[in-house]
């Protein structure tokens, strides 16, 4: 079933504001590619803005619907942000794809996959360069097809395609138009592996695309933020120490892709005028 919807969290501009631009998140949230979870949705955006971050959470068609309808619709999102960035005051040169879990998995196909002719020819873009990520978040993200794969997420999205199971294993798919990556995962996440990460990021570092990896030792599947703003009624994803890489990842964020100012006006604040 296909019932897409991108939901934008935009600050508004205001002239006493110093900001001039933000770079901006897609969101992809994960469940297996058979929903999309509410936990890993509105928290995560509530916090990119706290940061001082654009956001949009994309609500992606999942199960029976299969590859490629996902990965149109987040050409259809970043077509959508390029398009509005003036009016929204967004960095065209900043503007990025998170994901967790399964929704990792589509926030790194994207990463690897955009400018695929046919990803561009089914939204109706003749210069893929609009759809371009500039960067990517990937949260316990769900990355191959083979020995680690949680199948779950790629029996739903590949069916008995062989063939696009095999496309699907994304450690094989990076390439020089990837962008970089922070990416995080639990050591003893019993749902998807570990190796999945490290797969990717090794992966990535063949091909010389910068990325920050951090591995918690203790914590499960899908903790979100890992704390009580993301936490399910089962009560168990609260980790403290898990919760970190929420900071850690505003600080790779602040540090590669930093929000614009207006010039410096400090001097000429209008309180220091002399009355003539």
């Amino acid at each position: 079933m296909e019932y897409a919807r991108f939901e934008v969290f935009i600050q508004e501009p205001a002239d006493e504001l110093a900001v001039k631009k933000r770079p901006m998140v897609v969101i992809c949230p994960g469940g297996a590619y058979a929903y999309t979870s509410p936990r890993e949705a509105e928290p995560v955006a509530y916090k990119l803005l706290g940061e001082g971050y654009n956001c949009g959470i994309l609500y992606y068609s999942c199960a029976p619907a299969k590859y490629p309808t996902a990965l149109t619709e987040v050409a259809s999102a970043f077509r959508i942000v390029r398009k509005n960035a003036s009016k929204w005051r967004v960095d065209k040169n900043a503007v990025l794809v998170q994901g967790f879990s399964a929704g990792g998995h589509l926030a790194a196909s994207y990463a690897c996959y955009w400018n695929d002719p046919k990803i561009a020819q089914a939204i109706g873009v003749k210069d893929a360069e609009i759809l371009r990520p500039n960067g990517q978040i990937l949260c316990y993200p769900v990355i191959s097809s083979g020995k680690y794969a949680h199948t779950g997420s790629i029996d739903n999205l590949c069916g008995d395609n062989k063939a696009l199971r095999k496309k699907m294993s994304l450690e094989k798919a990076v390439n020089k138009d990837t962008p970089p990556a922070f990416v995080w995962h639990t050591y003893t996440d019993g749902t998807v592996p570990v190796e999945n990460s490290l797969l990717y990021v090794s992966a990535l570092r063949e091909k010389n695309i910068p990325a920050e990896l951090h591995i918690y030792s203790q914590g499960g599947h899908g903790l979100s933020l890992a704390n009580k703003l993301s936490l399910s009624r089962y009560g168990y994803e609260d980790y403290p120490a898990v919760s970190t890489w929420f900071s850690l990842c505003a600080g790779w964020l602040a540090s590669n892709y930093p929000i614009t100012v207006k010039a410096d006006l400090r001097g000429k604040e209008p309180w220091l005028k002399k009355d003539k």
